[in-house]
């Protein structure tokens, strides 16, 4: 039990709720003075809206908050900041026209009389906000001429100028490199030994055992539990976080299988992206679905979008079918028969005013020209054909497709691609937001693909939903492919132990 004097921040039984969404169920955080403490969970965990009622963003509906002793209610982040706790967002809010000095006070700039900017006060104190971060650059100079890096240090002592009891952290190294990352762990770690109580958010779990003292897991807006994060074990976090979801009178699927032939269809040779993906090797061959596994953040979806092109690699080489190809745009992956249907279908997948016509032959017509216009009727025959084919629930075809179910919405995205010169498609989260009966029915819709010769690089947060569609299976951790799975070891417990590293 930690002691009262050393308790900063404490959250007691914590609950908040948006329309439909139980974002938070009676959770407790304890935030000690002089610690880093974790706070980790996958996509909708509760991990944002933990932080916003922290930090004042939002008011929650059930429970209490506590700093340094006293319960508090921040009405907006502005009384949380005046009170002693400052949040740095993942999206750093800084101006990078404006110099660092001006960065640091902006909305406070030190003034001489009523009007004149005290200039040379606002460099000199700017300098000794940086220099508690072991940080000595030109305060003068635009922000825009310094590094990612620089940026996010910056954004801390911005934040420790108003605040100096709990800091905040939000995702701070994703798009951090090695070294900068070190950087600044040196620097939280520099803060702690100062007296600060840090909450770091992360999905990376090497970084989170690097420099955290606890960490709290979350899971579905609960919390799993509080630990010291020297004993606990890397799959036992793991398991945490990922739980076990059993899915009750569901009927068992076939084994997926792969297609063995001497050229793969795509073949990804030390293909990477700096600040997103490390060097990776991946093979898909025609009707097999190959899996990445691995946590959020481990950088499942900046591969497929690396190889789809939306984030070009910067290093190595894609052959597809044998020959080297340039995938610098998703319509080079387009025009090599490759489909994408993103983790967030609503908000870049489709196009949600537009009908379930118009919004499956999206793609075809873009690859055509607006030149060459498909026909009216030819638009109305191949969209019956594709809500016949993968029977897509709707009044008709001129639905909005904004008011499907989330499972209907997703075989219209897949239906667009199908519609087009398919050869490849990548799924990223394919069943994310769906009734368990409609996952099964896109689950039945890939296999059932992948048997007519289709290539597919299948993403999901579900190892048993991987595990049922995959013959093999690439797990990913902290950007960079760890291991490979296939035949048997293709298995809940093999990935959970790869993405571990137990």
């Amino acid at each position: 039990m930690v002691s009262e004097g050393t308790v900063l921040l404490e959250a007691s039984n914590v609950s908040l709720s948006f329309p439909g969404v139980k974002a938070l169920d009676h959770v407790d955080f304890t935030l000690r003075r002089g610690e880093v403490h974790a706070l980790m969970g996958q996509n909708g965990a509760g991990k944002s809206t933990l932080i916003k009622v922290l930090s004042g963003v939002c008011r929650r509906d059930e429970g209490s908050l506590r700093f340094k002793g006293r319960e508090v209610a921040f009405g907006t982040p502005l009384d949380a900041q005046r009170a002693g706790i400052a949040t740095v967002h993942q999206e750093v809010n800084l101006i990078p026209t404006l110099s660092v000095a001006e960065n640091l006070f902006l909305g406070a700039f030190p003034r001489r009389g009523l009007r004149r900017i005290d200039w040379a006060r606002m460099f000199r104190e700017s300098e000794e906000l940086l220099a508690r971060l072991n940080l000595r650059i030109d305060v003068s100079e635009r922000l825009e001429s310094y590094s990612i890096a620089v940026w996010q240090l910056v954004a801390i002592a911005r934040a420790l100028r108003m605040s100096s009891d709990v800091l905040i952290l939000d995702e701070p190294t994703s798009s951090l490199d090695a070294e900068e990352t070190a950087l600044l762990f040196d620097v939280m770690r520099d803060l702690k030994q100062k007296g600060l109580g840090i909450l770091f958010v992360t999905h990376f779990l090497e970084q989170m055992y690097e420099v955290a003292d606890r960490v709290t897991v979350l899971r579905n807006g609960c919390r799993v539990g509080e630990y010291e994060v020297a004993d606990l074990s890397r799959i036992d976090l793991v398991t945490a976080m990922v739980g076990r979801q059993v899915e009750e009178g569901t009927e068992a699927r076939r084994t997926p299988k792969g297609r063995d032939e001497d050229v793969p269809f795509l073949d990804v040779r030390g293909a990477g992206r700096s600040g997103a993906i490390e060097p990776l090797d991946l093979s898909i061959g025609r009707g097999e679905v190959v899996g990445l596994a691995g946590l959020l953040g481990s950088g499942r979806s900046e591969a497929a979008r690396m190889i789809f092109g939306a984030d070009p690699a910067d290093r190595g080489e894609l052959l597809v079918e044998g020959r080297r190809e340039r995938i610098t745009s998703p319509a080079d992956a387009i025009a090599l028969g490759f489909g994408f249907c993103p983790e967030d279908r609503k908000a870049d997948g489709l196009v949600g005013k537009l009908s379930v016509r118009e919004n499956i032959i999206l793609v075809l017509q873009t690859s055509r020209g607006w030149a060459r216009l498909l026909r009216r009727a030819e638009q109305e025959r191949i969209a019956d054909r594709f809500i016949q084919a993968l029977q897509i629930k709707t009044p008709g075809a001129e639905q909005a497709v904004e008011k499907l179910s989330g499972g209907n919405q997703q075989k219209v995205v897949i239906a667009r691609w199908l519609a087009s010169n398919l050869r490849f498609l990548i799924l990223d989260e394919p069943t994310r937001g769906i009734d368990v009966a409609a996952k099964f029915e896109i689950q039945k819709l890939i296999l059932s693909l992948a048997d007519d010769g289709l290539a597919v690089l299948f993403i999901s947060s579900e190892l048993d939903e991987t595990v049922r569609c995959c013959g093999r299976v690439a797990v990913l951790r902290d950007r960079r492919k760890v291991e490979e799975l296939s035949g048997a070891d293709v298995n809940r417990e093999r990935i959970l132990q790869a993405i571990a590293n137990a």
